[in-house]
């Protein structure tokens, strides 16, 4: 019997086996590195041991230090979560060779779906469908994906629609993969596009029994990112769930499989293609968990004890819908900072690594959470994550909120209409004549709300006559405004037809065309913003002051870093000519390659930054000097 884990992992996912090590009387160890130190899943461990360092290959990547700290803290067992060590055959040998419980697949099933190449001749083997891999260096046909041939989560992988991108792309994707997952090892396969990506939950046990818990449609990505998962899938039709289950069902039993692990297709018309197998728990497991009423986590635990499965798994019930809170910008580039408020509410499930005052470090994944809604059916699922998100508190980063409600109340998703290119330029989320994720609310109402907080606030604060009006004058020359930078309102004399309930620094009630509104507005002396939360979203604004001081201005033509993070590369030196679009530098951060391109044609007049150089969002890269004509 497990008496002590240690999660070889950090955040929502080392939190989400604590509870369940809770539940059955496990002790439990955290591991952490030095930003992380004052991480949720720290103070909620039994015991936590420090990880010296910051970057993950000092620290959750590193083997021989998690080893000590389960030597350390008297751990007998440890669960790798996902993503970092979870599908390295290494650790899990290190693991065993230790005397440790390896809460996972054996090493030998890890190692063969651990390269993607050998896993698609294992399929092929297994009467498993494949799509053909073809030579990376001449595929022979456009578009094409690169895919890195180790690990997962849309690193390392490129489409590439033309010969003349293929070297670069190829390159770009070796170098993430190396950097992620310690192996630049890549393959190239025809691109499938706008098929459905659809995976099966598997669990099986040492003694022969192999479960498969329906399929979760994963098809709604971004970068190769999956953005929203749920089970089951709407578009999947009860023959083609048949198929599906009866493949991974071989293609864990052709590798020996034990354990929790996810086999994943792409789906487009009857065609099926294998993609990979993930040999560990998913990011998405909770969906499974609602309809299915299992705990994987408990599962997992148990079939590591040697504990033998039921012959049949349970039957499925209602609709599950998950989505990924990320902490990044509307061009998807990951953020940090302090996120200063964090509360997620109502009638759903929230997996979260992070809590109101957590720091957004640049160096790990910038999932702030999972939200799931479960219900009867597909659309009640869908309504309570919709009213969880308008209704979410999250002030201090940049998130992908707005567009997880744009996704989901858009007709297309709704009807079960998606595929990956949901996201795409050309996809459906994009046709703004569909777009109904509006909640009709006015939208100056939340502007003219914090002008009266903002107001209120000042009466507040006030040291001297304290009793008269806020902007009391005996002899009015204009109304009283209020300017922020992304807008400017009159709020003395009132907008026709607003009648203010009440004003409070804190809270404002207004009222139009006899109805009533709540506004609650946050301000925050360390960033100087403005948030104002109402029934339908957030409104973020920066209020502009009315004597500005003198500014450090920059330099027409400069580069800024959209993110803090290392220059992984300079293209360019002073004195190149440059075209819209060309690169001019890549940074890394979170673990993604982020190319920085010219803005326009140009000449390059100054290069500020070198290979190496840890840089902070905003610090000026490069200028360039645009060219006129």
């Amino acid at each position: 019997m497990i008496t002590r884990l240690l999660v070889a992992n950090r955040g929502e996912i080392a939190r989400r086996v604590f509870r369940t090590c809770g539940s059955l009387g496990i002790s439990t160890v955290a591991v952490f590195s030095d930003p992380d130190a004052d991480a949720p899943h720290v103070a909620e461990a039994d015991l936590a041991v420090r990880l010296p360092g910051a970057r993950p290959s000092d620290t959750y990547l590193h083997i021989g230090r998690i080893l000590d700290a389960c030597r350390a803290s008297g751990a007998d067992a440890v669960h790798p979560g996902y993503g970092f060590l979870s599908e390295n055959a290494e650790f899990a040998r290190a693991v065993l060779d230790a005397g440790l419980v390896w809460v996972g697949p054996p090493p030998e099933a890890v190692a063969a779906m651990g390269s993607k190449v050998e896993a698609k001749r294992l399929m092929e083997q297994a009467g498993v469908p494949v799509l053909p891999s073809l030579d990376p260096e001449a595929p022979g046909e456009f578009p094409v994906l690169v895919k890195a041939s180790a690990g997962g989560g849309g690193r390392g992988m490129r489409i590439v629609r033309g010969a003349g991108e293929l070297a670069r792309e190829v390159e770009s994707a070796r170098r993430e993969s190396a950097s992620a997952f310690g192996d630049g090892t890549v393959f190239v396969e025809p691109l499938l596009e706008n098929a459905r990506h659809v995976e099966v939950q598997v669990l099986a046990d040492r003694h022969g029994t192999v479960w498969t818990l329906g399929e979760r449609e994963c098809s709604v990505q971004r970068r190769h990112q999956k953005v929203v998962e749920e089970c089951p899938s709407p578009g999947i039709s009860a023959e083609l769930r048949e198929r599906l289950c009866e493949a991974a069902v071989r293609a864990a039993r052709k590798i020996g499989y034990v354990g929790a692990g996810t086999v994943e297709f792409l789906v487009k018309g009857d065609r099926v293609a294998f993609l990979e197998m993930n040999t560990r728990l998913q990011v998405e497991h909770p969906v499974t968990e609602l309809v299915y009423g299992v705990d994987l986590v408990r599962l997992q635990l148990e079939v590591a004890e040697g504990a033998a499965l039921p012959v049949t798994p349970p039957e499925p019930a209602g609709h599950a819908v998950e989505v990924r809170l990320y902490a990044e910008d509307g061009d998807y580039l990951p953020q940090s900072g302090v996120l200063r408020r964090f509360e997620v509410s109502g009638e759903v499930r929230v997996h979260s690594g992070v809590e109101s005052g957590s720091m957004i470090s640049p160096y790990y994944d910038p999932m702030l959470a999972k939200v799931i809604g479960y219900g009867r059916v597909r659309g009640e699922a869908v309504r309570k994550l919709v009213t969880a998100l308008r209704r979410a508190k999250l002030h201090g980063v940049a998130t992908n909120r707005d567009l997880l409600v744009k996704i989901l109340t858009n007709p297309a998703f709704g009807a079960g209409d998606t595929h990956t290119g949901f996201l795409a330029p050309d996809g459906p989320l994009h046709d703004v004549s569909r777009d109904v994720s509006r909640d009709g609310s006015d939208d100056d109402l939340p502007v003219l709300a914090a002008a009266l907080a903002m107001a209120a606030d000042n009466r507040r604060r006030a040291k001297v006559l304290a009793g008269l009006p806020g902007g009391w004058r005996n002899v009015r020359s204009q109304p009283r405004r209020a300017r922020f930078e992304e807008a400017e309102v009159v709020y003395d004399p009132l907008p026709q037809g607003v009648t203010v309930i009440s004003a409070e620094p804190y809270e404002v009630i207004l009222e139009r065309d006899g109805v009533r509104r709540t506004f609650e507005v946050a301000r925050y002396d360390e960033d100087g913003k403005v948030y104002v939360d109402h029934v339908g979203g957030c409104a973020e604004l920066t209020p502009l002051p009315r004597l500005p001081e003198p500014v450090e201005h920059v330099a027409p033509g400069s580069l800024l870093a959209p993110m803090p993070g290392s220059v992984l590369r300079v293209e360019v030196e002073p004195g190149d000519r440059v075209t819209k679009g060309q690169a001019v530098l890549v940074l890394e951060a979170m673990k993604m390659e982020h190319r920085i391109t010219a803005p326009s044609d140009g000449v390059v007049s100054d290069v500020h930054v070198e290979k190496g150089r840890q840089v902070e969002a905003g610090a000026v890269l490069a200028i360039i000097q645009e060219e006129t004509s």
